[in-house]
C-alpha cells in the first residue's frame, strides 16, 4: 500500500513538474499568432519566453526555504494557485504589457513547484532511491522543451493562442485537490530564518542580467556603452559579487560556491548553461520553420516530430549506453551529434530532406544533454545531503542559459536578415568548443 502510495506521490509530483517546464516551451509556435494578434516584433516577443524564465528563477530559493518553514503541502498548494492565476491572466489578456504580467506570475508560481518537489523526494525516500527520483524529475524539463512545441502545435491547429494557458486551469485545480489529500505537510524544524540577502542579491542580478542583454542591439556596436545596457549590467555585477561575499557565511545558502571547488561540477555548470542556451533557441524554431518552408504555425510544429522523436528513441538508449560506457564519452557523443546537426541546418537552407536529417541529430544530441546525463554527474559529485541543493542549482545553470540564448535569438533575428543561420553556426562552434571541455570529465 505505501508503494502505491508513493507511485501516486511520484506521478503527482511529476505532473507539476512537467507542467511548468511546459510553459517555458509551448510559447514557440505561438509567436507568430502573438506577435500578429498584439502586433509586436522579433525585438520583443522573447521577453514573453524570458520574463517567465526570470521570475521563475527568482522564486526557487524564496519558495524552497518557505517549505521548510511552513511545510510542503502548503507552499506546493500555494505555488499552483499563483500559476493559475498567472494563466488565467494570459489566456484572457489581449494586451502585450498584461501579457508579461501574467507570464511573470506564471513563473513566480512554477518556481514553487520544482524545489518543492525534490525537496518532498528528500523526505520521504531513502538515500538510494532518491538520486533516480530527482534525476527523473529533472529531465522532465529537457522533455518539455522536445514535447512542449509538438503539442502547441497540435492545439493551435485548432483554437487560438489563448487556449494554451487556459488548459492550465483545470491541470492545475486538479493537482492542488490531490495535493491536498496525497502531499505530507512536513517542514524542517530547525529552519527558521529565510536567507533574504541571498535571495534578492540573486534576483537583482538576473533581473539586470535579462534587462541589459536584451537591450544590446546588434546592428549598433555603440549600444553597448547606452544607458540601458550599461547601468542593468553595474547591477547585476555588483548584486553577484555581493551574493558571492555574503553566501560564504550564511548557515543556509541558496547557492553553496564552496561546490565549485571540483572541476566536474564547474564543467557540469558549464554545459547546463550551453544546454539551456540551445533549449532557448529550439522553442523560436517553429518561427524558423514558418519562414524558411513558408507553413502555418500549426503546420510547423508538426514538422518537429524528428526532433521528438529522435530524443524519445535517444533517451533510454543513451541512458543504457551510460550505464555501460561511462557519462562522458556519451555526452562528447550527444554534444557531436548537436554540433553536425546546427553546422548542416547553417548551410543547407531550404532543403527538406536535409532538415528533417538535421533534426534527428539535434534530437539524438539534445536527449543527452536535457536527460540526466548532467544530474546523474552532479549526483555523484555530492553528498547526499546537498543532492537536492545540487538540483536546483543545475535548474539555475540552466535558466541562465536560457535567459542568454532567447535574448541572443532576439538580437540576432531583428538586427540580421540571416538571423537564423548565424544562430545555428555560432551554436555549431559553442559545441565543438564544450566537446574539447568535456575531455576533462571523469568516466
Amino acid at each position: 500500500m505505501a508503494a502505491k502510495e508513493n507511485n501516486k506521490l511520484i506521478a503527482l509530483l511529476f505532473v507539476g513538474v512537467l507542467m511548468g517546464a511546459l510553459d517555458i516551451s509551448i510559447v514557440g509556435p505561438a509567436i507568430p499568432s502573438i506577435e500578429s494578434s498584439l502586433q509586436i516584433g522579433d525585438r520583443y516577443s522573447g521577453w514573453v519566453f524570458s520574463i517567465y524564465v526570470l521570475f521563475n528563477l527568482m522564486g526557487i530559493s524564496l519558495f524552497a526555504r518557505l517549505s521548510d518553514i511552513f511545510g510542503r503541502r502548503s507552499i506546493y498548494v500555494l505555488a499552483l494557485g499563483i500559476f493559475a492565476v498567472g494563466s488565467l491572466i494570459v489566456s484572457v489578456t489581449s494586451n502585450f504589457e498584461w501579457l508579461l504580467v501574467g507570464r511573470a506570475v506564471q513563473g513566480f508560481g512554477a518556481s514553487g513547484i520544482f524545489p518543492v518537489a525534490s525537496a518532498t523526494v528528500g523526505d520521504l525516500f531513502p538515500v538510494e532511491k532518491r538520486g533516480r527520483i530527482l534525476g527523473m524529475l529533472g529531465a522532465v524539463f529537457g522533455l518539455a522543451f522536445l514535447i512542449g512545441p509538438f503539442i502547441a502545435g497540435v492545439m493551435l491547429h485548432y483554437l487560438s493562442w489563448n487556449f494554451l494557458f487556459i488548459i492550465n486551469l483545470p491541470v492545475s485545480a486538479i493537482l492542488m485537490f490531490y495535493s491536498l489529500r496525497l502531499l505530507p505537510n512536513k517542514s524542517v524544524s530547525n529552519v527558521t530564518r529565510i536567507d533574504w540577502k541571498g535571495i534578492i542579491s540573486l534576483g537583482l542580478g538576473l533581473a539586470g542580467f535579462t534587462y541589459g542583454i536584451n537591450n544590446i542591439d546588434g546592428n549598433n556596436i555603440q549600444s553597448l556603452f547606452q544607458m540601458n545596457v550599461t547601468v542593468p549590467f553595474a547591477v547585476a555585477l555588483v548584486s553577484f559579487v555581493f551574493l558571492l561575499l555574503t553566501e560564504k557565511n550564511t548557515p543556509s545558502p541558496i547557492i553553496k560556491f564552496g561546490f565549485f571547488r571540483q572541476r566536474q561540477i564547474i564543467i557540469v555548470g558549464i554545459l547546463a548553461m550551453a544546454t539551456g542556451l540551445i533549449q532557448a533557441c529550439f522553442v523560436f524554431l517553429p518561427k524558423f520553420v514558418v519562414q524558411n518552408f513558408q507553413v502555418e504555425p500549426s503546420t510547423a510544429s508538426f514538422m518537429l516530430v524528428p526532433f521528438v522523436l529522435a530524443s524519445a528513441v535517444g533517451s533510454p538508449v543513451f541512458g543504457r549506453l551510460i550505464d555501460k560506457y561511462g557519462v562522458k564519452y556519451i555526452i562528447m557523443i550527444g554534444l557531436l551529434l548537436m554540433g553536425v546537426g546546427f553546422y548542416l541546418m547553417s548551410v543547407t537552407g531550404t532543403s527538406l530532406f536535409f532538415y528533417y536529417l538535421n533534426g534527428t541529430f539535434i534530437g539524438l544530441g539534445m536527449s543527452v544533454l536535457s536527460g540526466s546525463s548532467l544530474r546523474y554527474i552532479m549526483l555523484n559529485n555530492t553528498d547526499a545531503e546537498d543532492r537536492a541543493i545540487s538540483q536546483g542549482m543545475l535548474t539555475i545553470f540552466t535558466s541562465v542559459g536560457q535567459l542568454a540564448g532567447s535574448a541572443m535569438v532576439g538580437i540576432l533575428l531583428a538586427s540580421f536578415t540571416n538571423g537564423y543561420t548565424l544562430i545555428f553556426t555560432g551554436i555549431s562552434v559553442l559545441l565543438a568548443i564544450l566537446i574539447l571541455v568535456s575531455v576533462k570529465l571523469k568516466n
